[in-house]
């Protein structure tokens, strides 16, 4: 796949697989980052501008959790707002990808 349209499509769905992850369990900035480079191949730089953005848009809140091995650890949560963004962007990727996959199922 060209890099370039690599990019662009993961970039798209970057917010929908943090609402993923953090509808699954609280979490710090870098574990997702490293979930994701690991999953999708995103880099870290990409996460904080989004984390920052989701909390500013009211969907995630912080926390802080003391670390024994170091200074606190800024942990997010979804608000209530952002399992119902989860809960909307997830279905509509679900419908995005099933036209996509009907459109591509027709081609040879």
């Amino acid at each position: 796949m060209p890099e370039a349209i690599e990019i662009q499509l993961k970039k798209g769905v970057l917010e929908l697989c943090v609402l993923a992850l953090l509808s699954r369990q609280d979490s710090y900035a870098y574990d997702i980052a490293s979930r994701l480079s690991d999953s999708i191949g995103m880099g870290e730089g990409t996460i904080y501008p989004l984390m920052r953005r989701l909390q500013n848009d009211g969907l995630v809140a912080t926390y802080l959790v003391e670390s024994s091995s170091g200074p606190s650890r800024k942990y997010y949560r979804l608000t209530e707002a952002g399992k119902l963004s989860f809960s909307t962007q997830t279905a509509a990727w679900k419908s995005f990808c099933g036209a996509v996959e009907s459109i591509l199922g027709g081609v040879e």
